[in-house]
C-alpha cells in the first residue's frame, strides 16, 4: 500500500464534495519543491508547461527530453507525481509503461486525440487497456477525453460523445477520465455517467473556485500549464522592474 501509485490511487477516493483533490503541475523540480513544501499530498505535471521550461512549442518535446524531465521532478520530491504524457509519443503500451516506470511516476495522463484530432475511441479504449494489463496497479490512468477541444459541436452532440467515452475508458481499466475544458454546468452530468473519478480542469483562483468544481462532482482538480504561465509573467515582472519599466 506503500507504492506511490496506490498511494496516489488512494488520494482520489472516500472525498467529501467540497474537497476535490487539488494537484498543482510542476514544469521542473525546484517548482516541484515548492508545491510539496506548501503541502500538497501529489502533484502531476503538465506537458505544456514541460515543454515551455525545455524550450519547445506545446507537443513538441521529444519523448525522452519529456521522460528525463518527469523523472528530475520525480526525484526532487517525495509525494507521487503523474505525468502528463500527452497520446504518448507513439510508443508501444509495453514500452510506454516502462518508461513511466523507470522515470518514477505513480500515473500519467494520456489523450485521446492527436494532432488535433480525435482518435477513434474503441481504439483509444483498446490502447487504455493494453497498458492497463502491462502496467497492473502500479500506475494510476488518467483517460484524457478531448471532445470539448477537437470536437465539432455542429455535427456531434459533445455531452453525449464525452459520456460514451468516457464509459469505454473507465470499462478499459482508466482510473479517472479527465474531459479536458468541460464546463462547469457540464460537469454533473458526466460524473454522473461514470463510476470512477472525475478530474476537472480548473483556475489557480483559490479555495472557492476549487470547492464549486467538487460540489458539481469533480474529484480531482488540475490546472494544465496556468502555474508556469503565471510564474513566467511574474518572472516578467521582476524583469521590467530591473529595468525600470
Amino acid at each position: 500500500m506503500n507504492e506511490p501509485a496506490s498511494v496516489f490511487r488512494a488520494l482520489h477516493h472516500g472525498r467529501a464534495p467540497a474537497d476535490p483533490l487539488v494537484l498543482p503541475g510542476p514544469w521542473d523540480a525546484a517548482s516541484a519543491r515548492v508545491f510539496e513544501d506548501a503541502g500538497f499530498p501529489a502533484l502531476a505535471t503538465p506537458s505544456a508547461g514541460v515543454a515551455a521550461s525545455l524550450g519547445h512549442a506545446d507537443g513538441r518535446t521529444p519523448a525522452a527530453e519529456m521522460f528525463a524531465a518527469v523523472g528530475r521532478i520525480v526525484r526532487a520530491v517525495s509525494v507521487p507525481v503523474s505525468a502528463d504524457i500527452e497520446s504518448g509519443y507513439g510508443l508501444a503500451p509495453a514500452e510506454l509503461v516502462e518508461r513511466l516506470l523507470e522515470a518514477g511516476a505513480a500515473g500519467c495522463n494520456l489523450e485521446d486525440s492527436a494532432d488535433g484530432v480525435l482518435v477513434d475511441p474503441r481504439r483509444q479504449a483498446d490502447r487504455l487497456a493494453e497498458v492497463r494489463a502491462v502496467a497492473g496497479d502500479r500506475l494510476f490512468v488518467n483517460a484524457r477525453v478531448d471532445t470539448y477541444v477537437h470536437g465539432d459541436p455542429d455535427t456531434v452532440a459533445v455531452v453525449e460523445e464525452t459520456v460514451a467515452r468516457a464509459r469505454l475508458y473507465a470499462e478499459a481499466g482508466a482510473d479517472c477520465v479527465y474531459p479536458i475544458m468541460a464546463p462547469a454546468e457540464d460537469l454533473p452530468r458526466l460524473a454522473g455517467a461514470v463510476t470512477v473519478p472525475l478530474n476537472a480542469l480548473g483556475a489557480p483562483d483559490g479555495p472557492s473556485a476549487v470547492r464549486r468544481l467538487g460540489e458539481l462532482g469533480a474529484a480531482r482538480i488540475t490546472f494544465g500549464p496556468q502555474l508556469q504561465r503565471r510564474a513566467a509573467d511574474a518572472v516578467r515582472e521582476l524583469a521590467d522592474r530591473l529595468l525600470g519599466r
